[in-house]
């Protein structure tokens, strides 16, 4: 998976965690590895623009998403390759995300972690305008979160413990290169 990050927003995001966010939706949904994201970060009045433009609501709003071709979780089964070039955009204002962070008592991080995974839905077909639909979107939106959230743990512990081992190796003279020449 392609996943694009273009900042034009003037607030500093944590773009690993977003681009990590997306590409762990994308494979819980089954996307095609082949498909390309983008996420465009603005500020308040561009968004608030394109939420005008586009859904002829006025203000900002936290996320919007633009999806380029029709597409289903794993794609279409009467296809020789399932799955878009481009699935879509998706447009963030880190700004309106600040204010409802603060409001939720979470960090800035999470909210985008949040609007980055609602934004992937969107583009896979999921609304929430109903509410049968918004059961259904906030449902899968809470169980990738969760799932999103432990695997970032247990690579982290991973990390903790290759480095751990690497250091209790290099403590006693094991795996070193003439440690392994003279066996």
């Amino acid at each position: 998976m392609t996943i694009e990050v273009s900042n034009e927003s003037g607030i500093e995001v944590p773009e690993a965690l977003l681009v990590d966010a997306a590409g762990f939706a994308m494979a819980k949904m089954d996307v095609h590895p082949a498909a390309e994201l983008s996420m465009v970060l603005v500020d308040s009045e561009t968004m608030a623009e394109l939420h005008m433009r586009w859904m002829d609501l006025p203000g900002p709003t936290d996320v919007m998403s633009f999806p380029m071709d029709e597409l289903t979780p794993g794609g279409r089964p009467d296809t020789p390759e399932p799955g878009p070039a481009m699935l879509g955009d998706i447009v963030l204002c880190p700004e309106f995300a600040a204010g409802q962070a603060k409001s939720a008592q979470h960090s800035i991080e999470h909210e985008m972690t949040i609007l980055v995974i609602h934004g992937v839905l969107h583009l896979l077909g999921f609304d929430h305008a109903e509410p049968e639909e918004e059961k259904q979107m906030f449902g899968i939106q809470q169980q990738i979160i969760e799932d999103f959230y432990d695997d970032r743990l247990a690579r982290e512990r991973e990390m903790r413990l290759a480095e751990r081992d690497t250091e209790l190796l290099r403590q006693t003279g094991f795996g070193t290169s003439d440690d392994a020449s003279e066996r």
